[in-house]
């Protein structure tokens, strides 16, 4: 699959995978500081953004589709960055690619299966009537009886889309998404090991990494280091100057 992506700066490629329900777009800001010291890739994943829909969507497919983006774009090894869910996918491919990657940073997500806590966004997103909305503060009124926190549904509401005709369509495949949801929470997908650097960022205020999950992240990327910062599950949107500060001296080390 030929994913979409914005391009920024010069150096070393880094390339940078959003989350669930996310896109490029969430990560321009992070992307122009890292730019100043890196070539910056910020992709769309598949189901994600403009990237093209698929009836599949699991890691592997996720691995397949970064694969064909190396290979088109003629990179040979770069860092790679992902958060929650492309983090997950940015583990199943250093994994799987190790000579591909030269060092990994993965934001607040753990080598671990979970039971995500998504179904009251799907739901939400789902009950907001795409074909008839006619403005945003109307899909935000509708997803507030599923979401009470604003920052959260106006990330969500990222991916809706106005029409030449005045009509909202939704960015994501909605309901692909909804139906293979629960790939999304599935352990790694692949076995063996990254023996290569790899950065663990996580949220002091998040539950997506906790202590207990560092044997299970040490037996599988053995030179794995923690970075833990005061923020929730979207660590790099709350600190970005920090969390680019932190993860920039840590590639260039």
């Amino acid at each position: 699959m030929k994913l979409f992506f914005r391009e920024y700066g010069q150096g070393q490629p880094l390339i940078i995978l959003h989350g669930l329900f996310g896109s490029s777009d969430n990560w321009l800001t992070q992307a122009k500081l890292f730019s100043t010291t890196f070539k910056v890739y910020t992709v769309d994943q598949r189901n994600h953004g403009l990237s093209p829909h698929s009836e599949v969507f699991d890691y592997m497919s996720m691995v397949d589709d970064l694969c064909e983006f190396f290979d088109d774009h003629k990179i040979f090894d770069a860092f790679i960055l992902g958060h929650s869910m492309g983090g997950k996918t940015a583990m199943n491919f250093a994994i799987s690619n190790p000579t591909k990657v030269k060092k990994l940073v993965v934001v607040d997500i753990s080598p671990r299966a979970y039971d995500l806590e998504h179904y009251s966004i799907v739901e939400g997103l789902k009950a907001i009537p795409i074909n008839t909305i006619t403005s945003r503060n109307e899909a935000d009124s509708i997803l507030s009886k599923y979401i009470e926190e604003i920052d959260t549904r106006q990330f969500l509401l990222k991916n809706l889309q106005r029409k030449s005709d005045g009509r909202f369509v939704w960015k994501i495949n909605l309901a692909v998404i909804s139906e293979k949801l629960n790939n999304i929470g599935l352990d790694l997908q692949v076995d063996g090991n990254f023996e290569k650097p790899a950065l663990f960022i996580r949220g002091a205020r998040s539950n997506y990494i906790t202590d207990t999950d560092w044997n299970r992240i040490t037996r599988v990327f053995p030179l794995a280091q923690l970075e833990t910062m005061e923020t929730g599950h979207w660590v790099q949107a709350e600190k970005p100057q920090e969390f680019a500060d932190i993860t920039t001296r840590w590639l260039n080390a």
